[in-house]
């Protein structure tokens, strides 16, 4: 007899969820949107992890992160490792190889850099992308950082082509731990270079084979709010059975459902596709699983059995402001 599952409070973990840092986050992204006149209806679609220009038989790809003050701050090395991995991973996500890297960096003095400089450094050689460029500032009065990347893909991985029906699958490295006191998961920092690269590897093998049309990469937002922008960005809702996230052991849901993970991705895939995405990741030793649904209702949900919460609604409100349209 197999043990009864701990009953998940899933209106709490709704208000939870609702009232997260990394969900107010995302939305400020529509305010910027608005002010550029961007959306997913742009000339080149905004919406997705990196810009995809087409070029020749592919796709160049362009994203660029900026980083929190605090963070900087309070872990230097670990967010300059950080602006190269998120960049990868926003690269990957899309189908994509990264090609190389230039970073910004402000800081009150040379030895403020150093820590910064080594962690960028680090994840450079550790992820075989190069860092080519970039500009520097070493006479402010605090630590700041931007990196951005340079891909490109055969064939993209997008925000814009989750539709009704097909299936949502999680794949998360769990072989880490928090980067406390932050929301970071981290598996990535004492892992093997040839595991690295081999494991980005899957996502543009993944769109190659044509097993999924659309992805994210797990971000700020969290598993939540990171389907919630896929959801938008394709004119679709999602339902998500949190009781099916990938999560290690011991973690509350409360607080991985917010989480930042170093390897974590969002497909929406046909369900026919969906054991041989799952089993790729497998062969890796990475946790991927099916978690929900993409409907037609413009909701985000939570599930958990019979029981339903909503934690975005786009017929009231758009979250980053992308809708779908414009993008062939």
């Amino acid at each position: 007899m197999s043990a009864l599952r701990p009953v998940i409070a899933l209106e709490a973990l709704a208000a939870t969820l609702k009232a997260s840092a990394g969900l107010a986050a995302k939305a400020d992204i529509g305010a910027v949107a608005r002010r550029l006149g961007l959306s997913g209806a742009s000339a080149i679609p905004v919406g997705d992890d990196c810009a995809a220009i087409p070029d020749g038989d592919g796709f160049l790809l362009l994203a660029v992160e900026g980083f929190m003050n605090g963070f900087v701050a309070q872990d230097p090395w670990f967010a300059g490792w950080c602006g190269v991995m998120v960049n990868l991973s926003d690269v990957a996500a899309m189908g994509g190889r990264p090609i190389a890297v230039v970073d910004a960096i402000w800081s009150d003095g040379e030895a403020g850099a150093a820590p910064v400089l080594d962690g960028l450094a680090a994840a450079s050689a550790r992820f075989g992308v190069p860092i080519v460029g970039g500009h520097a500032n070493s006479r402010t009065d605090r630590g700041q950082l931007a990196v951005a990347v340079l891909g490109r893909a055969q064939r993209l991985l997008t925000s814009f082509d989750a539709r009704p029906g097909h299936r949502l699958v999680a794949a998360i490295d769990l072989r880490g731990r928090y980067r406390e006191p932050f929301a970071n998961f981290e598996a990535a920092t004492d892992a093997p270079a040839a595991r690295l690269r081999a494991d980005l590897e899957l996502l543009p093998l993944i769109a190659e084979a044509g097993l999924a049309p659309a992805a994210k990469d797990i971000s700020q937002g969290g598993i939540v709010g990171t389907a919630a922008m896929l959801a938008e960005a394709s004119g679709v809702g999602v339902a998500i059975d949190v009781a099916k996230v990938p999560r290690p052991a011991g973690v509350p849901l409360e607080r991985w459902l917010q989480t930042f993970p170093s390897f974590g991705y969002i497909f929406a895939a046909p369900p026919e596709n969906v054991a041989a995405i799952t089993a790729r990741f497998a062969a890796r030793g990475i946790v991927a699983a099916d978690v929900g649904a993409v409907t037609a209702e413009p909701l985000v949900t939570i599930r958990d059995g019979d029981a339903v919460e909503t934690i975005w609604d786009f017929s009231r409100a758009s979250l980053i402001g992308c809708a779908p349209g414009g993008r062939a």
